[in-house]
């Protein structure tokens, strides 16, 4: 996509090679082009903008995953605890924590 300055240099050789004449022509392209390589060069000297970490914002889900494990943990919690005992919640809570694990260690791996 050509730049507002690239626009310009353009209308300008344009308009520099309508007042000048045909005889003028090859020397108001190579100016041209020696103006569009010297922003091509600058352009692509420019070092590309680093993606900004996501935040707890721009991807909420990690939050509403720990909320509702939490959430559905202590129901979770008294059933296993009356039906089998501790090692059930246990069990419970290791199978609510992988799950967050699982969410964490795949957000840090799409970076």
């Amino acid at each position: 996509m050509a730049t507002d300055e690239v626009r310009k240099d353009l209308r300008a050789a344009v308009a520099a090679r309508q007042e000048l004449g045909a005889e003028y022509e090859p020397e108001i392209i190579e100016g041209f082009l020696a103006k569009l390589d010297a922003h091509t060069a600058q352009h692509l000297a420019t070092p590309p903008v680093k993606a900004s970490e996501p935040s707890r914002e721009s991807d909420p889900g990690g939050l509403a995953l720990a909320i509702v494990s939490v959430v559905a943990g202590i129901p979770i919690t008294a059933i296993a605890a009356n039906q089998e005992g501790a090692f059930a919640i246990v069990i419970c809570w290791g199978g609510l924590v992988g799950i967050n694990l699982a969410r964490a260690i795949t957000r840090f791996a799409s970076r």
